[in-house]
């Protein structure tokens, strides 16, 4: 199939053919036709599947007979709402909803925490046909009569099951109080969970039912790799692993926002080029760290599951989990930042005794065991170099050094008379001809 089968309109066409798509993935070709169709839709899909542009493109296609030029915040209400749980997931749906409606004269905007609020309220009271925002940011917006609700047609909420996880049901639910009774709405998640099925039964009406990947699938192009280690070789072996694998750029999994933050100063003061992004640093800090990320300015980004949610990084080739996750659905959408797009992608587990159960849980979710690898070879301490004592000297040198000689064959001369002999020690071995013979000596 492909996108043209679709029936996207021309200026959609153009911006999927931008950004070097011609085919629609497995959730996009399941979801664009029931969107386009008017259904309300339940979608389960994990990250990587390309399920932004799966509600991004139909939605684009049906607001397009609204798009217009005019100046007039009045000729622009909101008619899209799209809900994320975390700043960095909003800005990058933004981000796709921009490129995607290049040629169509839709406004977009975005609104999240941690930043200032008057650039977000300007463009909102400027008017704004679709809106990405988090669902606390926009309550403040909607409390500070910034946004109106009145006519939105479409309803998204991106991630759902983190949502929930988050505590922001009681959010949602007041969000949906406000929209219009009669409006579209989509719901996409990595898992069917029964949170998950009881939020649906409450905001869908006869949805379509998509789903890609199921809760304890994981990507065959991701190389799964073990490592056992005591707890007090836990970051020894992550500093031999760097080298080890020769990692360019890696995401590196912690359990809590304070070993997130520990983790990234030990590998600084180890001079490995090191973020961290987690939820006690500010939207400023958190953008700037995955800027030096993505732009290979820092060879290594440490995260926590929270913060790393949404998290849209192309080609990562290396994932490791430096802690194993509280949970094994948290294990499957750890892994599923690296070999995307058909791309190869290696993730590294570190798991020390205490952590058997929660390696059990894992392996019994993805139902395959993780390829254990020989942690103690890399651990072990490199051999000591062979050393002779240098007769005439007064300390030793490696039989095999290639570096400059040791200070035992360093002239004992007075300093003023050491020039010749000290350059002697760093010139070649002269070849001397005898004048009677005209052999080399």
């Amino acid at each position: 199939m492909h996108f043209s089968e679709l029936g996207l309109s021309e200026e959609i066409m153009r911006a999927i053919a931008d950004q070097g798509y011609d085919a629609p993935t497995p959730i996009q070709a399941a979801a664009i036709p029931a969107v386009m169709g008017g259904r309300d839709l339940l979608a389960a899909a994990q990250t990587g599947t390309g399920k932004t542009a799966a509600f991004t493109l139909p939605m684009l296609n049906r607001l397009r007979p609204y798009g217009n030029t005019s100046p007039s915040p009045a000729r622009h209400p909101l008619r899209a709402l799209i809900l994320t749980p975390t700043r960095e997931l909003a800005d990058q749906v933004f981000a796709n909803v921009q490129s995607y409606s290049k040629y169509l004269p839709l406004r977009c905007t975005v609104a999240f925490g941690g930043v200032a609020m008057p650039p977000q309220t300007t463009a909102l009271r400027n008017g704004v046909e679709i809106l990405v925002a988090t669902p606390g940011r926009l309550l403040d917006h909607i409390q500070q009569k910034n946004v109106q609700l009145n006519q939105v047609e479409f309803l998204v909420l991106d991630e759902a099951d983190r949502m929930l996880d988050m505590g922001f049901i009681d959010d949602i639910k007041r969000l949906m109080g406000m929209l219009p009774a009669k409006r579209q709405n989509l719901l996409f998640s990595a898992t069917f969970s029964p949170e998950i099925k009881a939020l649906a039964d409450q905001l869908l009406d006869n949805p379509q039912v998509v789903e890609v990947a199921r809760r304890n699938a994981t990507n065959a192009n991701v190389t799964q790799l073990l490592y056992k280690m005591k707890e007090e070789q836990r970051y020894p072996l992550l500093l031999k692993l760097l080298k080890h694998h020769d990692i360019q750029q890696v995401l590196i999994f912690a359990r809590t926002k304070q070993t997130t933050e520990r983790l990234a100063r030990q590998l600084q003061r180890d001079r490995v080029s090191a973020v961290s992004i987690h939820g006690d640093k500010t939207q400023q800090a958190r953008l700037e760290s995955l800027a030096a990320f993505k732009e290979g300015r820092a060879l290594v980004m440490v995260a926590t599951d929270v913060a790393a949610r949404g998290l849209d990084i192309d080609l990562l080739p290396f994932v490791i989990n430096y802690e194993l996750p509280n949970t094994p659905e948290d294990y499957v959408h750890r892994i599923g930042r690296t070999g995307r797009a058909g791309a190869l992608g290696t993730a590294i587990s570190l798991s020390a005794p205490d952590d058997e159960r929660s390696l059990a849980n894992i392996e019994k979710l993805i139902k395959q065991p993780l390829s254990q690898q020989d942690s103690d070879s890399l651990l072990a301490p490199p051999p000591r170099p062979v050393r002779e004592v240098v007769s005439e000297g007064r300390r030793e040198r490696s039989r095999d050094s290639d570096g400059p000689p040791e200070l035992s064959n360093w002239p004992t001369t007075p300093r003023r008379d050491r020039t010749p002999q000290i350059a002697a020690l760093f010139l070649p071995p002269q070849r001397v001809v005898s004048p009677d013979t005209g052999d080399t000596a």
